[in-house]
C-alpha cells in the first residue's frame, strides 16, 4: 500500500504534524467488560489526536451460531456470505461499537462511531474471487481513506471510532479486517500527523511461545518475521495483524506496537510496551 498522496500543503501546515495515535482492539478485549472499561479510560487519557479501531469477531461468532450460521474463518480471514454480513453489521456497527461510543463518552471523550460509509471516510472494493470466494469482504487500497475529512472531524473535536465495516460506493457493505483498517488510517494519516500505530490485544505482545507470556518479542524487523512465519511460531490471526503493521511502517508510519491492552497506559508514562516493529537495520 502506498502513501495518500491527496493532501494539500495548506492542510498540513496547518496540523504541524501533530501526535496521532490510532489503536485497533481486539475481540478479547471487547468481551471482557472490565479489561474494556479500564483500557477506554487509558484512551481517553492520551493525550493528542486519537483514532479507535475495532472489530467483534468472537461476538459476531456467537450470534451467528445461535442463528444456526456457520462462522468460516480461513488463515485469520472471515468468509462473509450475505446471511453473515448482515449479522456482523449488526455485531460490529451496532452493538459493539455503540458500546464503546457511550462507554468513552462517560469518561468526557466525545467519540462518534463510523463505519466505512459513514461520510465517505473508507471506501473498498469487493475481494475478486481467485482460490477462495470471501465473499462481502471489502479490500483497501491507496485510495480507499479520505484523510483529509477524517482529520476535519478530528479538528472539530470528535473522536472517531471505526467498526470493521467498509462500502463500495455502490451501495454496498462490506467486511474488512479491522487490523488493515486501523493500518490504512495510519498510512492515509501519516502525512498530516505525527501517526503511531497500535494493536491492543489480550498478549503481552509478540510471543516466542504463545502460551508463554514472558517470551514476549521486544523488536521485530521484517527478516525475524519471516523466520518466525516458516517455522509456524507465527501464525493463524497474527498473519494479517503483522502483514499490516509491517505495510505502515513501510509507508511513513512513526510507530507501531503490539501490545497487551491493559498497558496502553505506559504510553502516557514513556515506558515501553508490548512488541516494537522496526524495519531491517
Amino acid at each position: 500500500m502506498g502513501r495518500i498522496h491527496s493532501v494539500s500543503n495548506k492542510a498540513e501546515a496547518n496540523h504541524d504534524h501533530k501526535n496521532l495515535y490510532i489503536i485497533k482492539i481486539g475481540g478479547n478485549v471487547i468481551d471482557n467488560s472490565e479489561n474494556l472499561h479500564h483500557f477506554l479510560k487509558d484512551f481517553t487519557s492520551l493525550d493528542g489526536y486519537k483514532i479507535l479501531v475495532h472489530g467483534g469477531g468472537k461476538v459476531a461468532t456467537q450470534l451467528s451460531e445461535t442463528l444456526g450460521l456457520e462462522a468460516r474463518v480461513v488463515d485469520g480471514r472471515r468468509i462473509t456470505d450475505i446471511e453473515t454480513l448482515r449479522v456482523v453489521t449488526m455485531v460490529y456497527g451496532g452493538l459493539i461499537n455503540k458500546n464503546i461510543v457511550a462507554q468513552l463518552q462517560r469518561f468526557g471523550n466525545n467519540a462518534m462511531g463510523l463505519t466505512g460509509a459513514d461520510g465517505d471516510f473508507i471506501q473498498t472494493k469487493k475481494r475478486p474471487v481467485k482460490s477462495i470466494d470471501y465473499g462481502f469482504v471489502g479490500d483497501i487500497d491507496e485510495t480507499s481513506v479520505r484523510a483529509e475529512s477524517i482529520s476535519s472531524l478530528m479538528d472539530a473535536g470528535f473522536t472517531p471510532v471505526f467498526c470493521a465495516l467498509t462500502h463500495d460506493g455502490e451501495g454496498q457493505l462490506l467486511n474488512t479486517n479491522a487490523d488493515t483498517i486501523a493500518s490504512a488510517l495510519a498510512v492515509a494519516l501519516a502525512d498530516l500527523y505525527h501517526t503511531t500505530l497500535i494493536y491492543c490485544f489480550e498478549k503481552k505482545g509478540v510471543l516466542q511461545d504463545i502460551n508463554d507470556e514472558e517470551s514476549l518479542i521486544r523488536e521485530l524487523d521484517p527478516q525475524r518475521y519471516e523466520e518466525l512465519k516458516t517455522k509456524q511460531i507465527i501464525h493463524s490471526g497474527m498473519l494479517p495483524k503483522l502483514d499490516n503493521a509491517f505495510t505502515a511502517i513501510a509507508c511513513g508510519v512513526k510507530a507501531v506496537i503490539i501490545g497487551h491492552s491493559g498497558e496502553l497506559g505506559s504510553l502516557q508514562q514513556n515506558k515501553p510496551f508490548g512488541t516494537r516493529l522496526s524495519q531491517n537495520s
